[in-house]
């Protein structure tokens, strides 16, 4: 198993390939990710205010799936289960293209080499995808667990999509938890406040 940056998601036609370049691979959040994961994981105290300072250097692939496995220890099992699920969908829809009553012969065989040819890309970010929401998961686990209040962070695209990810997580638990994300200036810089309300 390894991580890597594929990019958005693919549209495959039989026309060709086109991508939504607003539905970014999850890849792309999991450094911020795993950087709040190391802020929040430790003990706390009563009235206490924790700070830790985001690092610049982004860890490497490998890197990166050392720090998650830390978090999600069946992270291989879910992402044997998410390739199966992918790898089924391929099919149904190679399928489906094979029985197309509205394409022709040849736009058939188009559609399902457009298919093919995005095979890994996208079992690639199936994997992605399955491995960022287990440590969103973990991360709204740990927001419980530790009663924490709040967590600020810089307002930039990547920690409010992290944040976001978290804040619907904690709404569809069983017992939900309202949280309230705010983004506003302090110092002169712009962050982002992620509030836990009936924690």
């Amino acid at each position: 198993m390894t991580l890597q940056y594929v990019g958005p998601k693919p549209i495959i036609s039989h026309t060709g390939i086109e991508f939504d370049n607003n539905k970014e691979d999850k890849y792309a959040y999991l450094n911020i990710v795993v950087q709040l994961l190391k802020a929040l994981n430790h003990d706390y105290f009563d009235d206490k205010t924790y700070t830790y300072n985001v690092e610049n250097n982004r860890l490497s692939d490998d890197e990166l799936l050392r720090e998650l496995r830390k978090y999600c220890p069946n992270l291989e099992s879910l992402i044997e289960q998410k390739n199966h699920d992918v790898e089924d969908e391929i099919e149904h829809n190679i399928k489906r293209a094979k029985e197309s009553y509205t394409l022709s012969d040849e736009e058939k065989k188009t559609l399902q080499n457009n298919i093919n040819i995005m095979h890994d890309y996208l079992i690639q970010r199936s994997i992605n995808k399955s491995v960022y929401y287990c440590a969103i998961g973990y991360l709204a686990n740990l927001l419980k667990k530790d009663h924490i209040s709040y967590v600020v962070a810089p307002m930039f695209q990547s920690f409010a999509h992290v944040l976001h990810s978290v804040q619907g997580v904690l709404l569809k638990d069983k017992a939900p938890i309202d949280t309230k994300l705010d983004i506003y200036q302090e110092d002169g810089k712009l962050l982002v406040k992620l509030q836990v309300l009936n924690n």
